[in-house]
């Protein structure tokens, strides 16, 4: 059984898209809020986050609509239309200066977002066999990074207004958009969705009488529901995902305001960390796929959550002050979060039945955005009221927490396939 890997990255182009619009919505509208409306910090912080609180609202939604409504295409398709006509919108409302027209049409891009982003996702489990598909989320990260690497290119070339000029976003929103219209475009006529999954749905949810009595049960009212056994897996494993995005996302979002204060200078030694970390994680998708299909994903996930914490304590000791120590130990925190992100949303689906994979991409959103939510809170309160050495404690007491809960989760694991002969080990993909 091998992974199509053509196939699995012309389905990321719709993640390809959304990462890219994110790379422009976080690196360009707290500018505009700022420069054009000259709004305060808290506000437009507030502005910031309408994107998180949507998505928590929003995504369940559509995630459970498109398991029942025409499947993701329509709603992957519409969706970026629909985004890329408002997102062109932003640059003319900041050229007007109108307030009101600008956030009318940031209302309505985070909206069209909303809509497809979860299809997006499901589409990715709904094409590729069961376990073949932490490779095939390698793959989809991949693209998801790809796509914000040209966004951010973009920027860094046309981002930089003449000395006494102001900024024009115009072009940069023009050829974000693009990019997204594109992509669509091509996942739309390069992808035959109905037939794959008329396919995939006979390979991975053939009757199989077994895994189902496994798996399924009918309460007194003989609807289906997931087995006690399979239920509290699926939470221990939503809770993990939530402590473990805790962790890391308060080192994330709060490292180079660390930095600022605890070394008093440094912010560009901050964000080489933070980049080193992003990179290290690009580069590790792919070996990480390869590993988790051959040990299983509860171990890769496992060993990334041990290193991962073991880097977040290195980290309280060696980031007292700069050192160069930190760049080897951020490459290790991007490999360890690979190790972690490429399996968990699989082991999550791995649960769910044909008709509810959307559904149950909905419950991983639903939990990864609230820790995003929830962690700049906590995480800033003890930053603001004990003292910023509380940073890393905090992030690696939240991720060996997640080791714990993760133990506990019996079900979602892959069943990496067995060879028929030795000779298959030197086998390659088409």
């Amino acid at each position: 059984m091998k992974l199509n890997y053509k196939r699995t990255a012309l389905v990321g182009l719709a993640f390809f898209s959304i990462c890219a619009f994110w790379n422009l919505y976080d690196g360009v509208i707290p500018l505009i809020l700022r420069d054009t409306f000259h709004m305060g910090d808290a506000m437009a912080g507030f502005i910031m986050s309408l994107d998180n609180i949507l998505a928590l609202v929003l995504l369940p939604v559509f995630g459970a609509l498109s398991d029942k409504v025409g499947r993701r295409m329509p709603f992957i398709f519409y969706g970026t239309l629909a985004a890329v006509v408002f997102i062109v919108l932003l640059p003319f409302a900041d050229r007007l200066g109108n307030i009101t027209v600008f956030l009318i049409a940031l209302g309505l891009v985070l909206l069209s977002m909303s809509v497809y982003r979860s299809p997006a996702v499901a589409l990715m489990p709904d094409v590729t066999e069961k376990p073949l598909r932490s490779k095939g989320n390698a793959v989809i990260n991949l693209m998801g990074a790809l796509g914000g690497v040209i966004a951010l290119v973009v920027l860094r070339v046309l981002g930089v207004a003449k000395e006494g000029e102001r900024q024009d976003y115009l072009l940069i929103f023009a050829i974000v958009a693009a990019l997204m219209l594109v992509s669509v475009l091509v996942l739309r006529f390069a992808i035959n969705e109905k037939k794959l999954v008329r396919r995939m749905r006979d390979i991975n949810y053939g009757v199989d009488e077994k895994e189902e009595a496994a798996l399924l049960v009918r309460d007194e009212t003989k609807q289906v529901r997931l087995a006690p056994p399979v239920k509290k897996s699926l939470l221990f494993i939503l809770a993990s995902i939530a402590l473990w995005f805790m962790g890391y996302n308060a080192v994330y979002t709060a490292f180079t305001k660390y930095a600022t204060q605890v070394w008093g200078h440094n912010l560009s030694q901050a964000s080489t960390c933070l980049l080193i970390a992003t990179v290290g994680a690009v580069v590790s998708y792919m070996p990480i796929g390869a590993i988790s299909s051959r040990i299983g994903r509860k171990k890769t996930i496992l060993m990334g959550i041990t290193l991962l914490a073991l880097s977040f304590g290195l980290g309280a000791y060696f980031a007292a002050e700069f050192s160069y120590a930190l760049y080897g130990i951020f490459a290790l925190v991007g490999f360890s979060w690979a190790s972690i992100n490429v399996n968990s949303y699989p082991m999550v689906v791995e649960i769910s039945r044909f008709s509810d994979i959307g559904k149950y991409t909905g419950y991983y959103y639903t939990v990864s955005m609230s820790a995003q939510i929830l962690t700049p809170i906590l995480s800033g309160w003890l930053l603001e009221n004990v003292g910023y050495h509380t940073l890393f404690p905090y992030a690696a007491i939240m991720v060996a927490l997640s080791f714990v809960t993760m133990t506990f989760a019996r079900h979602g694991d892959n069943k990496p396939p067995k060879r028929l002969s030795k000779l298959e080990s030197f086998d390659v993909d088409d």
